[in-house]
């Protein structure tokens, strides 16, 4: 009889040493998913609030799409961004290879290109009379001809920005808007500094670097380079307000600016 206490005491132990193992399993369990829930939420609110402050960001020229699409998509805007490194930094390399033969070396273009010219034409001339004689096929030479929808488009947007840049210059002359007339002539001083420097085809190779450096630069550090612009931009518009109200509203605008507010 004392046996069967014993033995009913010893599992009524065990049982309740199961019972506490299991409990604090099964809080450790609840504990950790808690704790999992919780991480999840703060990641999901950090997220958020990077969106939240990333949306917020006032984007350079009040752009609204991606820099991809702001160069006009396609093949030139991943040329310009790198998304091919070979064929942007060869196209690179063609560039400065071009600049040094024209401005260190100081070759002429129109020599350049009558050399180039008759070198093409005599060895393909002594491959197509050799030809017969080494009873060989002459050379494949195809027949070129430049398409005309392309040069049309081309020569389409071409005049309409032309006329568009005519309209606005007309519009600056006609003093219809005072901020377009400091930028175009602080533009035109700007250029005419450089052009005292460098000649145009020094000046059009500095244009084109920048086209393949600025833009990918841009595009990595995008949200540092917006906040910086805003900040500038803020404190330029205070400064020109100060600079409206004492200088610049003092100045009598042109006919046309005053029947249009009339």
């Amino acid at each position: 009889m004392a046996e069967n206490n014993e033995n009913t005491a010893s599992t009524g132990g065990e049982e309740s040493m199961m019972q506490k193992i299991a409990d604090k399993l099964h809080d450790h369990h609840s504990s950790s998913s808690s704790s999992s829930s919780d991480e999840s939420e703060t990641e999901k609110t950090t997220s958020s609030t990077a969106s939240t402050v990333k949306a917020t960001i006032n984007r350079l020229f009040g752009r609204e799409r991606p820099v991809h699409q702001v160069l006009g998509g396609g093949k030139p805007a991943d040329l310009l961004l790198w998304r091919n490194k070979h064929v942007s930094a060869t196209v690179l390399g063609i560039a400065t290879m071009i600049w040094v033969l024209f401005e260190l070396v100081e070759y002429h273009l129109l020599t350049l290109i009558c050399h180039i010219l008759i070198l093409c034409l005599a060895i393909l001339f002594l491959w197509s009379n050799a030809s017969t004689f080494i009873h060989k096929s002459p050379p494949p030479i195809p027949e070129v001809q430049l398409p005309e929808a392309p040069l049309d488009e081309f020569a389409s947007a071409l005049t309409f920005e032309v006329n568009r840049a005519f309209t606005v210059l007309r519009e600056i002359a006609l003093g219809r808007d005072l901020k377009k007339f400091l930028a175009v002539i602080a533009g035109f001083w700007l250029l005419s500094i450089l052009g005292t420097c460098c000649n145009f085809l020094t000046l059009f190779y500095i244009i084109f670097v920048l086209l393949h450096t600025v833009p990918v630069l841009y595009e990595k550090y995008e949200d540092k380079v917006d906040s910086f612009a805003a900040v500038a931009t803020h404190q330029l518009k205070k400064h020109y307000s100060v600079v409206n109200e004492k200088y610049l509203s003092k100045i009598p605008r042109g006919p046309l600016n005053a029947k249009k507010v009339a």
